[in-house]
C-alpha cells in the first residue's frame, strides 16, 4: 500500500505502492524544519483540456516570456522521492546578489539603456529570496500519485542545483512531465503523448500532481494540485485547497514569471534536439523571453510590427507618388484640350444667352407696339361713348315702341294659340267618330262570318268520322304474323351454338400468342448468342472480361453502368482500365505506373447529383444487383482548372533535362476523364523520359520541386527510363528536395487486345462451341414453332368461316323479329288516333248556337250608332266657338301692325342720327382688333421669353435674387432689362435691337464652327483626375506624417532594444566563449542584424577541432554530442541572466565524451550554486567519478525494483555515509 513518508534532515526515502520504490538522497549538511503544514480537503472541477485556449497557458503575460503557443496533451514518466532540507545559505553579501524580477514578474535593469557594453551591468532583478533560500516561484515540494511509473511519491528539491540521478526507465523524466503538466502547460511542451489521460499510470482510474511553489516573501506558498482521469481527457485544479480554473493557474504562473514553455528555461529530454534545430531567429526570441531586460520582447515586437507597417507604408507612399506623378502628367497633357473646351463652352454660353436675348428683345419691341395701339384704342372708345349719349332720347322712345310691339305681338299669338286649340279639339272628335265607324264595320263583318263558320263546323265533323271509319277497318283486318316467342327461341339457339365457336376462337388466340412468344424467345436467344460471339472479338468487352477476372464487383458495376447511363444528368465514365488507352505503346509502362490499383478501377462522374446517384445504386443500396458488401470506387471533384498547380517545367526546359513530354499527353481518353487524371494523379506534372541515361536527375529534382510564385508546388513525380522518382521538398530548414524512387513495372492493364490475347490467350473454344450449340438448338426449336403456327392458321380460317355463317343467320332472324314488333306497334298507334278524333268530334258537336251570336252582334251595332250621334253634336258646338276666336285674333293683328309701322318710322329717324356714331364705332372696332392682335402677340412672346429666362443658368437667377425682388415676374423684368442693354465705347447704356442681336448670334456661331470640337468627357476626366490628384496629394502627406511617426517609434524602440540586446548577448557570449575555452574548444555568440527586425538572429558558432573554423550550429552539421554540449553551455551562459525562478534540463549529456561531460558538470555546479543563483534541475542517467560538488546542490537518486525494503529508512544513503564515517573514526581511535 502507498504510504506518506516522513522527511528528516539526513534521511530521504519513500515507499512506492506496487513494484516501484524510489530513494532520493541529498548531500547537504544543514537542516531545516520538517514541513508540518496541514492539507485541506480539495475539491476539483473537471475541465476538458481541449477547451483550454491560449489565454489559459502559463506565462502568457504582456512580454510573452516563455509562453507555450498551444495547450496540447502529452505523455511523461514519473518519479517519487523523499529528501532532506534545503540549504539556507545567507553568507553572500546582498550587494552581490543577482537582480531578478519585481513583484509583477518584470525584469528591472539597474543601468540606463545608453550604458556601454564594456561597463559593469546590474544583474537582472528577481523577487527577493526568503530566509529558507527559495526564490518566489521556485518549487518547494512535489507529490505524485498514480502518475506514469509512480504509485505515490513526495519529495522536496533544494533552492539551488538539484541533480536527479537514476537508471534509464526509473521515472526521472516523469518529474519533468509532472512539473510541466502540474503547472498547466500543455503536453506539447514535452514532445510526448498528446492525450492528458495517457499520463495516468496503467491500470489506475485516476491520479494527481501536487506542486508547492514558494510564495512571495511574507506570503504563504502556492499549493497547486491537478487531478487526472484515465477515462477522460479532462482535468481539474485546486489552488491552496480551493477549486480553480486553468486560467487562474496560468495567471499565477505569469505573476511568478515561470517559463516552462521556453526551451531556454525548460528543456525536456524529447526537446533537446529541437533546441539545436531552432532557427537563429527563434533562438533570439527565446533568449529575449528567458533573460535580460523584461521589455526586450515587447520592444522587439514593436520593431517587428512597426517595421513591417513602415515598409508597407513606404511602398504605398512610393506607389502613390508614382501614381500622383502619372496623373499630373496626364492632366498636363490634357490642359490644351481643356482650354479649348472652355473657350468653346464660353462661345456656346454666349450663343445660349443670345438665343434667349433675341426673343426677350422681340418681346420688348412687341410690348412697345402694344402700348402704342392701346392708346389709339382708348381714344376711339371715348368718341363712341360721347355720340351714344347724344342719341339716347330718340333711342329711349324707340325702346318704348319696341316694348308695345312685343306686347301686341304676344296678345296676337295667344289668340292664335286659342284658335289652334279649338282646331285640335275638333280633330280629336273627328278621330273618335272614325274609330266608332271602324267598330261598326267590324261587327257587321262578324255577322257575315257567323253564317260561314256553321258550314265549316259541320264539314270538319264529317271528315273526322270518315277518317275513324278507315282506321277501324284496318284494325278489323290485321295481317298474319309469326310468333315472336318462336323467333326469339331460334335466336337463342343460334347464340348458344355460336358461344362454343367463341370459346374455340379465344383458345386459338391464346395458343397463337404462346406460339409468337416462343418464336420471339428463340430469336432473342439467337441474337444474344450471336452478340456474345461478336463481343468475344470486341476490345472493350475483352477488357471488361479481363477486369472481371481481377475484380468481379467492379466489372459488374461497369456492366450495370452501360445499361443505365440514362439515370444520370451527365456522362459517367468507366474506369481508366477500360476507357483509357496509350496510343504509343512505348509509354504504356510509364503511364500505368502513374496509377495505383484503386485509381485504375475508379468510376468518374462530372456533377455532384450524379455522384450521389451512382453511390446510391452501387454502394448505399443493392439496387444495382451487386454482391453484398461490394465497395466500388467513385470519384468527383468540382472542376476548377485555375486551382490546379501548373506543370513544373516548360517544354524547352523539359527537353533540356532529357524528358520527352508529360504523361497526360500520351493517353487517349474521354475529355471528361482528363480532370480526374490532372486533379487526382497529377499526370500533367509527371514528366516521362524513356531514355533514362539522358535525364539529369539532380537538376530534375530541383526543377520539379521548386515552389511557384504563390508558394504552390514543392514536389512532383518524373520517370527516367524504368525508374519513377517521387520528389518532395522539405518544409523545414533549408527546404532541400528529397527523392524516393521505385521501379516501373511492366503494364498489365492498359494494354491493347493483342496484348490481352498474348497474355490471356485466344477466345476459349469451349465458350464459342457452347454459343454455337445454343444457336442451333434455338433455330431447331424455331422451325417446330413455325410448323405449329401454320396449323393454327388453318384452324383460324375454319373458325372465321363459321363466324361468317353465324352473322348471316343472325341477321335474317333479326329482320323477321323487327317485322312482328313493328306490326304490333301499328295496331296500338291506330287505336290512339281513333280515340283522339272522337274527342274532337264531341267538342265540335257541343259548340254554342248561331242565333244567339247574331242577336248579340246586332245589339252592339245599336250602341255604337248612339255614340256617333253624340260626337256630332259636340263637334258643331266647337265650330261656333272657333268663329268667335277668329274675330278677336283679327282685331289684335291689326293693332300689332300699327305699332310696328310706328316703330319702323322712328328707327329710320334714329338711323339718320346714328351715322356719325356708326362711323366712329367702325373705327373703334378696327383699332380694337389691331390692339387685341398686338396684345396677344406680346403676351405670347412674353411667355416664351419668360420661360427661356427662367431656364437660364442659376448664376443669372442668383444675381437678380440678390436684389431682394418680390416675385419671379419682377426677376424676369429686371433680367430682361439687363439682357437687352449694352454699352458703347464711352460706357453709356443703349438698347440693342433684334437685328443687332441676330448679327451677334451669327458671329458667335461662326466662332463656334471655327473652334475644334473637344469631347466633354476629356474635361470631365481632367476635372475628376484633378480632384483625385488633390485627394491623393493630401493622402500622401498624411501617410508621410504617419511614416515619420512610425520611424520615430522605431527609433525610440531600437534605441532601447538594441543596446539592451547587445549587452545581454555580450554577457552571454563572454560566458559561452569562456566555457568553450575551458574544454579546449571555441565558441562564439553573435547578433546577426537584418533590415527586417523579425529576421534579426543570434548565431551560435562553435569549433570542436583545431583544424576546423568556427561553424554555425545547425541540426545537421554537428554530431549529437556536439549539439548537446553546445546546448548546455549556452543554457549555462544564460543562467545568470535568466528571469525564471527555476530551470530544468533533462539528459543534456547524451552523446558527450567524458572530458566534455566533466567540464560541463563542473561549470554547471559552479554557475548554479552561487549565492544568487535560481533553482535548477539537472536530470541525468549517468554520473562520472570524481566530479565537483557544492554544499548548496542537492542530489536526488531515483531507484526502483522488486526488492526494495518495505521499512522506512532502510537503505538511506545518508545513514550509510554517517555509519561509515563513525566506523572509520572508531577504527582510527583504536589504532
Amino acid at each position: 500500500m502507498s504510504r506518506r513518508t516522513r522527511t528528516t534532515a539526513k534521511e530521504l526515502s519513500y515507499q512506492e505502492r506496487g513494484s516501484s520504490q524510489v530513494k532520493i538522497e541529498k548531500v547537504k549538511q544543514e537542516k531545516i524544519k520538517e514541513d508540518k503544514q496541514n492539507r485541506k480537503t480539495t475539491r476539483s472541477i473537471s475541465e476538458e483540456d481541449e477547451t483550454q485556449d491560449k489565454d489559459e497557458v502559463p506565462g502568457q503575460n504582456e512580454d510573452m516570456d516563455g509562453l507555450p503557443s498551444d495547450v496540447d496533451q502529452g505523455d511523461a514518466e514519473g518519479g517519487s522521492e523523499q529528501e532532506g532540507d534545503g540549504d539556507d545559505d545567507e553568507g553572500s553579501s546582498k550587494a552581490h546578489k543577482r537582480v531578478r524580477v519585481n513583484v509583477e514578474g518584470q525584469s528591472q535593469p539597474s543601468t540606463s539603456a545608453n550604458e556601454s557594453i564594456g561597463m559593469h551591468r546590474a544583474r537582472v532583478q528577481t523577487l527577493p529570496r526568503d530566509v529558507d533560500g527559495f526564490i518566489p516561484g521556485s518549487i518547494v515540494r512535489i507529490q505524485l500519485k498514480n502518475f506514469v511509473t509512480y504509485d505515490w511519491v513526495e519529495f522536496r528539491p533544494g533552492p539551488y542545483l538539484n541533480m536527479i540521478l537514476g537508471p534509464n526507465g526509473t521515472g526521472k523524466s516523469s518529474i519533468a512531465c509532472a512539473i510541466c503538466l502540474g503547472l498547466n502547460w500543455p503536453p506539447s511542451v514535452l514532445g510526448r503523448a498528446s492525450e492528458l489521460n495517457s499520463f495516468v499510470k496503467l491500470g489506475k482510474d485516476a491520479g494527481h500532481i501536487e506542486i508547492e511553489l514558494k510564495g512571495p516573501k511574507g506570503k504563504p506558498n502556492l499549493i497547486i494540485c491537478r487531478q487526472l482521469s484515465a477515462k477522460s481527457r479532462g482535468s481539474s485544479f485546486t489552488l491552496n485547497g480551493k477549486s480553480a480554473t486553468g486560467k487562474e493557474i496560468t495567471n499565477r504562473m505569469a505573476e511568478l514569471n515561470v517559463q516552462v514553455g521556453n526551451l531556454c528555461s525548460f528543456l525536456p529530454q524529447d526537446k533537446v534536439s529541437e533546441f539545436a534545430q531552432m532557427t537563429s531567429q527563434q533562438l533570439l526570441r527565446e533568449t529575449e523571453r528567458a533573460a535580460g531586460d523584461h521589455k526586450l520582447t515587447s520592444w522587439h515586437d514593436t520593431l517587428i510590427s512597426s517595421g513591417k507597417e513602415l515598409k508597407q507604408l513606404q511602398q504605398i507612399i512610393k506607389d502613390e507618388k508614382e501614381r500622383l506623378e502619372t496623373m499630373q502628367q496626364r492632366n498636363s497633357d490634357l490642359e490644351r484640350e481643356v482650354r479649348m473646351y472652355q473657350e468653346r463652352r464660353a462661345i456656346e454660353k454666349e450663343i445660349e444667352t443670345l438665343e434667349v436675348l433675341i426673343p426677350v428683345n422681340e418681346y420688348y419691341e412687341a410690348k412697345e407696339i402694344y402700348t402704342e395701339k392701346k392708346k389709339i384704342q382708348r381714344v376711339l372708345h371715348d368718341k363712341v361713348r360721347r355720340l351714344k349719349e347724344k342719341n339716347a332720347p330718340a333711342h329711349a322712345l324707340l325702346d318704348q315702341f319696341g316694348h308695345k310691339y312685343k306686347d301686341y305681338e304676344r296678345e296676337r299669338e295667344n289668340k292664335k294659340k286659342a284658335a289652334r286649340q279649338k282646331f285640335l279639339q275638333m280633330k280629336s272628335k273627328w278621330t273618335e267618330s272614325e274609330k266608332i265607324e271602324s267598330l261598326v264595320e267590324e261587327v257587321s263583318g262578324k255577322l257575315e262570318s257567323v253564317k260561314k263558320g256553321e258550314k265549316e263546323r259541320i264539314k270538319k265533323i264529317k271528315d273526322l268520322e270518315a277518317q275513324n271509319a278507315k282506321w277501324q277497318r284496318e284494325l278489323d283486318n290485321p295481317p298474319e304474323l309469326e310468333d315472336l316467342q318462336t323467333i326469339n327461341a331460334e335466336i337463342k339457339a343460334l347464340n348458344s351454338k355460336h358461344s362454343k365457336t367463341g370459346e374455340r376462337q379465344l383458345d386459338l388466340q391464346d395458343r397463337q400468342r404462346a406460339n409468337a412468344d416462343a418464336s420471339g424467345a428463340q430469336k432473342a436467344q439467337i441474337e444474344a448468342a450471336m452478340s456474345e460471339l461478336k463481343k468475344l472479338d470486341d476490345e472493350k468487352h475483352r477488357k471488361l472480361q479481363n477486369l472481371s477476372k481481377w475484380d468481379k464487383d467492379c466489372a459488374d458495376a461497369v456492366a450495370w453502368l452501360r445499361n443505365n447511363q440514362n439515370k444520370f444528368k451527365m456522362e459517367v465514365f468507366e474506369p481508366p482500365v477500360i476507357c483509357l488507352t496509350v496510343p504509343d505503346k512505348r509509354y504504356t509502362n510509364a503511364v500505368e505506373a502513374c496509377f495505383n490499383a484503386n485509381q485504375l478501377k475508379t468510376l468518374v462522374v462530372q456533377c455532384p447529383e450524379d455522384y450521389d446517384t451512382l453511390n446510391h445504386y452501387l454502394n448505399d443500396t443493392d439496387k444495382a444487383g451487386l454482391r453484398k458488401g461490394a465497395r466500388i470506387n467513385t470519384w468527383f471533384r468540382p472542376k476548377q482548372e485555375n486551382m490546379l498547380v501548373g506543370p513544373p517545367m516548360s517544354p524547352d526546359e523539359m527537353a533540356s533535362l532529357g524528358f520527352d513530354d508529360y504523361a497526360i499527353n500520351y493517353v487517349d481518353c474521354p475529355d471528361g476523364l482528363l480532370w480526374f487524371l490532372k486533379k487526382e494523379l497529377n499526370m500533367h506534372r509527371t514528366a516521362i523520359g524513356l531514355n533514362g541515361s539522358k535525364v539529369d536527375v539532380a537538376r530534375s529534382m530541383d526543377a520539379v520541386s521548386r515552389f511557384g510564385p504563390k508558394g504552390e508546388g514543392g514536389g512532383a513525380t518524373f520517370i527516367a527510363g524504368s525508374i519513377m522518382n517521387i520528389v518532395q521538398r522539405s518544409r523545414y530548414g533549408q527546404r532541400l528536395p528529397q527523392n524516393m524512387t521505385r521501379d516501373v513495372r511492366l503494364a498489365r492493364n492498359l494494354v491493347n487486345s493483342a496484348s490481352i490475347l498474348a497474355e490471356f490467350g485466344a477466345v476459349d473454344p469451349e465458350i464459342k462451341k457452347t454459343l454455337d450449340k445454343r444457336i442451333q438448338e434455338a433455330r431447331h426449336a424455331l422451325e417446330l414453332i413455325e410448323v405449329e403456327a401454320v396449323a393454327l392458321a388453318g384452324e383460324e380460317t375454319k373458325i372465321n368461316a363459321e363466324e361468317k355463317e353465324y352473322k348471316k343467320n343472325h341477321g335474317a332472324l333479326s329482320v323477321r323479329r323487327k317485322f312482328v314488333i313493328d306490326a304490333d306497334n301499328r295496331q296500338t298507334t291506330l287505336k290512339a288516333k281513333i280515340s283522339t278524333n272522337e274527342g274532337e268530334i264531341q267538342k265540335l258537336e257541343n259548340a254554342p248556337s248561331v242565333e244567339d251570336e247574331r242577336a248579340r252582334l246586332k245589339k252592339k251595332l245599336l250602341e255604337l250608332s248612339k255614340k256617333r250621334v253624340k260626337i256630332a253634336k259636340e263637334y258643331t258646338q266647337l265650330i261656333r266657338a272657333l268663329i268667335v276666336n277668329q274675330v278677336d285674333a283679327t282685331r289684335s293683328g291689326l293693332e300689332f301692325l300699327q305699332v310696328g309701322a310706328n316703330k319702323n318710322a322712328l328707327e329710320a329717324l334714329c338711323q339718320q342720327k346714328d351715322e356719325a356714331y356708326q362711323k366712329a364705332f367702325a373705327e373703334f372696332e378696327e383699332a380694337d382688333k389691331i390692339y387685341q392682335t398686338v396684345k396677344a402677340d406680346a403676351k405670347e412672346k412674353c411667355a416664351i421669353s419668360k420661360e427661356l429666362v427662367q431656364n437660364m443658368d442659376q448664376e443669372f437667377k442668383d444675381r437678380f435674387r440678390e436684389m431682394e425682388l418680390v416675385s419671379d415676374d419682377e426677376i424676369f423684368l429686371e433680367m430682361c432689362k439687363w439682357l437687352t442693354s449694352g454699352t458703347t465705347q464711352d460706357g453709356s447704356v443703349y438698347a440693342r435691337k433684334s437685328d443687332q442681336l441676330r448679327a451677334e448670334l451669327d458671329t458667335q456661331r461662326t466662332k463656334l464652327e471655327m473652334n475644334t470640337h473637344t469631347n466633354g468627357s476629356v474635361v470631365e476626366q481632367y476635372e475628376k483626375r484633378q480632384a483625385e490628384i488633390s485627394t491623393l496629394d493630401q493622402t500622401v502627406k498624411t501617410r508621410e506624417n504617419n511614416a515619420q511617426k512610425i520611424e520615430r517609434a522605431i527609433k525610440n524602440a531600437r534605441d532601447n532594444w538594441q543596446p539592451a540586446l547587445e549587452r545581454l548577448v555580450a554577457s552571454i557570449g563572454k560566458k559561452f566563449s569562456a566555457a568553450f575555452d575551458r574544454i579546449g574548444c571555441a565558441g562564439e555568440i553573435r547578433i546577426n542584424p537584418h533590415e527586417d527586425y523579425d529576421k534579426w538572429a543570434i548565431d551560435i558558432l562553435v569549433k570542436f577541432r583545431d583544424r576546423e573554423k568556427l561553424q554555425l550550429l545547425t541540426g545537421q552539421r554537428q554530431s549529437g554530442g556536439e549539439r548537446s554540449l553546445t546546448t548546455i553551455l549556452y543554457l549555462m551562459s544564460l543562467t545568470e541572466e535568466a528571469r525564471s525562478p527555476f530551470s530544468l534540463v533533462d539528459e543534456i549529456n547524451q552523446g558527450m565524451d567524458m572530458r566534455a561531460e566533466r567540464a560541463v558538470h563542473n561549470s554547471m555546479v559552479e554557475v548554479t550554486c552561487k549565492a544568487d543563483s535560481a533553482q535548477y534541475f539537472l536530470i541525468t542517467p549517468k554520473l562520472l567519478p570524481d566530479l565537483d560538488y557544492h554544499e548548496r546542490m542537492k542530489i536526488l537518486c531515483v531507484n526502483n525494483g522488486e526488492w526494495l525494503p518495505e521499512q522506512q529508512g532502510l537503505g538511506n544513503m545518508m545513514n550509510m555515509i554517517e555509519t561509515f564515517v563513525q566506523h572509520r573514526g572508531r577504527s582510527a581511535a583504536a589504532a
